[in-house]
Protein backbone atom coordinates (compact mmCIF):
# COMPACT_ATOMS: atom_id res chain seq x y z
CA UNK A 1 0.00 0.00 0.00
CA UNK A 2 2.86 2.33 0.73
CA UNK A 3 4.61 1.74 -2.82
CA UNK A 4 1.07 2.36 -4.42
CA UNK A 5 1.07 5.59 -2.63
CA UNK A 6 4.51 6.42 -3.23
CA UNK A 7 3.62 5.75 -7.01
CA UNK A 8 1.01 7.96 -6.91
CA UNK A 9 2.62 10.74 -5.47
CA UNK A 10 5.51 10.53 -7.72
CA UNK A 11 3.22 10.56 -10.92
CA UNK A 12 1.50 13.75 -9.86
CA UNK A 13 4.46 15.30 -8.72
CA UNK A 14 6.00 15.06 -12.15
CA UNK A 15 2.84 15.69 -13.75
CA UNK A 16 2.46 19.17 -12.00
CA UNK A 17 6.32 19.81 -12.34
CA UNK A 18 6.41 19.15 -16.27
CA UNK A 19 2.54 20.97 -16.92
CA UNK A 20 2.44 23.52 -14.63
CA UNK A 21 5.67 23.88 -12.86
CA UNK A 22 4.53 27.31 -11.56
CA UNK A 23 1.88 25.59 -9.66
CA UNK A 24 3.36 23.43 -8.13
CA UNK A 25 4.95 25.20 -4.97
CA UNK A 26 1.35 27.00 -4.58
CA UNK A 27 -0.33 23.45 -4.45
CA UNK A 28 2.16 21.55 -1.82
CA UNK A 29 1.67 24.59 0.46
CA UNK A 30 -1.98 25.05 0.34
CA UNK A 31 -2.35 21.14 0.81
CA UNK A 32 -0.16 21.07 3.89
CA UNK A 33 -2.25 24.10 5.41
CA UNK A 34 -5.65 22.24 4.38
CA UNK A 35 -4.00 18.95 6.30
CA UNK A 36 -2.94 20.92 9.29
CA UNK A 37 -6.54 22.33 9.41
CA UNK A 38 -8.20 18.94 8.95
CA UNK A 39 -5.94 17.58 11.64
CA UNK A 40 -6.74 20.18 14.46
CA UNK A 41 -10.32 19.88 13.31
CA UNK A 42 -10.34 16.10 13.82
CA UNK A 43 -8.57 16.04 16.80
CA UNK A 44 -11.24 18.51 18.74
CA UNK A 45 -13.71 16.21 17.58
CA UNK A 46 -11.59 13.14 19.11
CA UNK A 47 -11.29 14.29 22.24
CA UNK A 48 -14.94 15.70 22.79
CA UNK A 49 -16.07 11.98 21.62
CA UNK A 50 -13.02 10.47 23.79
CA UNK A 51 -14.05 12.08 26.94
CA UNK A 52 -17.73 11.53 26.27
CA UNK A 53 -16.92 7.68 25.87
CA UNK A 54 -14.71 8.12 29.06
CA UNK A 55 -17.31 9.57 30.80
CA UNK A 56 -20.13 6.85 29.45
CA UNK A 57 -17.49 4.16 30.77
CA UNK A 58 -17.31 5.74 34.19
CA UNK A 59 -20.75 5.95 34.68
CA UNK A 60 -22.25 2.72 33.49
CA UNK A 61 -23.31 3.75 30.16
CA UNK A 62 -21.34 1.85 27.79
CA UNK A 63 -21.55 -0.87 30.00
CA UNK A 64 -25.07 -0.81 29.06
CA UNK A 65 -25.11 -0.65 25.87
CA UNK A 66 -22.03 -3.43 25.56
CA UNK A 67 -24.61 -5.41 27.13
CA UNK A 68 -27.32 -4.33 24.51
CA UNK A 69 -25.36 -5.68 21.61
CA UNK A 70 -23.12 -8.75 23.25
CA UNK A 71 -26.62 -11.07 22.71
CA UNK A 72 -26.43 -10.13 18.85
CA UNK A 73 -22.37 -10.65 19.19
CA UNK A 74 -22.25 -13.91 20.85
CA UNK A 75 -24.98 -15.42 17.81
CA UNK A 76 -22.84 -13.68 15.46
CA UNK A 77 -19.89 -14.85 16.46
CA UNK A 78 -20.47 -18.08 17.79
CA UNK A 79 -18.87 -18.11 20.87
CA UNK A 80 -19.19 -17.64 25.08
CA UNK A 81 -16.02 -16.04 25.96
CA UNK A 82 -17.39 -13.21 28.18
CA UNK A 83 -14.26 -11.44 27.97
CA UNK A 84 -14.21 -11.44 24.17
CA UNK A 85 -17.59 -10.66 23.86
CA UNK A 86 -17.20 -7.56 25.79
CA UNK A 87 -14.44 -6.63 23.73
CA UNK A 88 -16.46 -6.91 20.85
CA UNK A 89 -19.19 -5.01 22.18
CA UNK A 90 -17.47 -1.77 23.32
CA UNK A 91 -15.89 -1.60 20.04
CA UNK A 92 -19.06 -2.31 17.85
CA UNK A 93 -20.57 0.37 20.05
CA UNK A 94 -18.05 3.02 19.32
CA UNK A 95 -18.05 2.03 15.34
CA UNK A 96 -21.66 2.78 15.71
CA UNK A 97 -20.68 6.86 16.39
CA UNK A 98 -18.31 6.84 13.88
CA UNK A 99 -14.96 6.92 15.69
CA UNK A 100 -12.78 4.62 14.54
CA UNK A 101 -9.41 5.52 16.45
CA UNK A 102 -11.57 5.03 19.79
CA UNK A 103 -12.46 2.17 18.69
CA UNK A 104 -8.83 0.14 17.99
CA UNK A 105 -7.96 -0.54 20.97
CA UNK A 106 -11.20 -2.71 21.91
CA UNK A 107 -10.36 -3.98 18.35
CA UNK A 108 -6.99 -5.20 18.94
CA UNK A 109 -8.57 -6.92 22.27
CA UNK A 110 -11.23 -8.62 20.69
CA UNK A 111 -9.24 -10.01 18.07
CA UNK A 112 -6.58 -11.48 20.45
CA UNK A 113 -9.37 -12.92 22.21
CA UNK A 114 -11.53 -14.24 19.87
CA UNK A 115 -8.02 -16.29 18.87
CA UNK A 116 -8.21 -18.03 21.78
CA UNK A 117 -11.83 -19.45 21.36
CA UNK A 118 -12.84 -22.75 20.47
CA UNK A 119 -14.14 -21.19 16.71
CA UNK A 120 -11.35 -18.88 16.56
CA UNK A 121 -11.36 -19.16 12.32
CA UNK A 122 -14.91 -18.53 11.59
CA UNK A 123 -15.36 -15.69 15.17
CA UNK A 124 -12.37 -13.76 13.88
CA UNK A 125 -13.51 -13.44 10.19
CA UNK A 126 -17.00 -12.25 11.31
CA UNK A 127 -15.54 -9.85 13.78
CA UNK A 128 -13.31 -8.34 10.85
CA UNK A 129 -16.31 -8.29 8.24
CA UNK A 130 -18.19 -5.82 11.51
CA UNK A 131 -15.31 -3.68 11.48
CA UNK A 132 -14.94 -3.36 7.62
CA UNK A 133 -18.58 -2.73 6.81
CA UNK A 134 -18.78 -0.75 10.15
CA UNK A 135 -22.32 0.17 10.82
CA UNK A 136 -22.30 3.76 11.66
CA UNK A 137 -25.75 5.55 13.41
CA UNK A 138 -23.64 8.76 13.48
CA UNK A 139 -20.37 8.97 11.49
CA UNK A 140 -18.81 11.78 13.50
CA UNK A 141 -15.09 11.70 12.04
CA UNK A 142 -16.63 11.94 8.50
CA UNK A 143 -19.07 14.87 9.52
CA UNK A 144 -15.89 16.69 11.40
CA UNK A 145 -14.17 16.04 8.33
CA UNK A 146 -16.46 17.99 6.12
CA UNK A 147 -16.96 20.85 8.98
CA UNK A 148 -13.24 21.53 8.61
CA UNK A 149 -13.94 21.51 4.56
CA UNK A 150 -16.76 23.85 4.90
CA UNK A 151 -19.73 21.81 3.69
CA UNK A 152 -22.65 24.10 3.72
CA UNK A 153 -24.89 21.15 5.51
CA UNK A 154 -21.97 18.73 6.95
CA UNK A 155 -24.99 16.87 8.61
CA UNK A 156 -26.71 15.29 5.78
CA UNK A 157 -24.78 12.83 4.65
CA UNK A 158 -25.66 11.07 8.06
CA UNK A 159 -29.00 9.21 6.62
CA UNK A 160 -27.18 7.91 3.19
CA UNK A 161 -23.93 6.71 5.70
CA UNK A 162 -26.76 4.98 7.88
CA UNK A 163 -28.31 2.90 4.91
CA UNK A 164 -25.25 2.03 3.13
CA UNK A 165 -23.42 0.61 6.22
CA UNK A 166 -26.96 -1.22 7.04
CA UNK A 167 -27.27 -2.72 3.38
CA UNK A 168 -22.87 -3.37 3.52
CA UNK A 169 -23.31 -5.02 7.04
CA UNK A 170 -25.86 -7.19 6.33
CA UNK A 171 -24.39 -8.19 3.49
CA UNK A 172 -21.11 -9.24 4.69
CA UNK A 173 -22.53 -11.19 7.72
CA UNK A 174 -24.51 -13.30 5.74
CA UNK A 175 -22.18 -13.59 2.67
CA UNK A 176 -19.88 -14.62 5.57
CA UNK A 177 -22.39 -17.36 6.81
CA UNK A 178 -22.71 -18.37 3.95
CA UNK A 179 -19.43 -19.04 3.32
CA UNK A 180 -18.50 -21.01 6.44
CA UNK A 181 -21.49 -23.10 6.18
CA UNK A 182 -20.74 -24.16 2.73
CA UNK A 183 -16.99 -24.74 4.13
CA UNK A 184 -18.21 -26.65 7.02
CA UNK A 185 -20.47 -29.04 4.61
CA UNK A 186 -17.14 -29.82 2.87
CA UNK A 187 -14.90 -30.58 5.81
CA UNK A 188 -17.97 -33.01 6.69
CA UNK A 189 -16.85 -36.66 6.59
CA UNK A 190 -19.36 -38.77 4.52
CA UNK A 191 -21.22 -41.86 6.37
CA UNK A 192 -20.16 -45.19 5.73
CA UNK A 193 -22.00 -46.48 2.59
CA UNK A 194 -22.40 -50.00 0.85
CA UNK A 195 -21.88 -49.50 -2.73
CA UNK A 196 -22.86 -52.59 -4.87
CA UNK A 197 -20.16 -52.58 -7.37
CA UNK A 198 -20.92 -54.97 -10.56
CA UNK A 199 -17.87 -57.20 -11.21
CA UNK A 200 -16.30 -56.94 -14.55
CA UNK A 201 -15.19 -60.70 -14.92
CA UNK A 202 -17.69 -62.95 -13.22
CA UNK A 203 -20.96 -61.51 -13.33
CA UNK A 204 -21.00 -61.61 -9.24
CA UNK A 205 -21.88 -58.72 -6.84
CA UNK A 206 -19.42 -57.31 -4.10
CA UNK A 207 -19.49 -54.80 -1.31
Amino acid sequence: MNALFFIVFTICTLSLLFFSPENFLPAMLDGASKSATLCVSLIATYAVWMGLMKLWEDSGVARGVSRLIKPVAKRLLKTDDEKALSAVSMNVSVNLLGISGAATPYGIKAAQLLDQTDNAEYSSAMFFVLNATSLQILPSSLVAVRVAMQSANPTDIILPTFLATVFSTVLGVLLTMLAYRKKAVAKKPTSPRFHRKKAKAGGTYTR
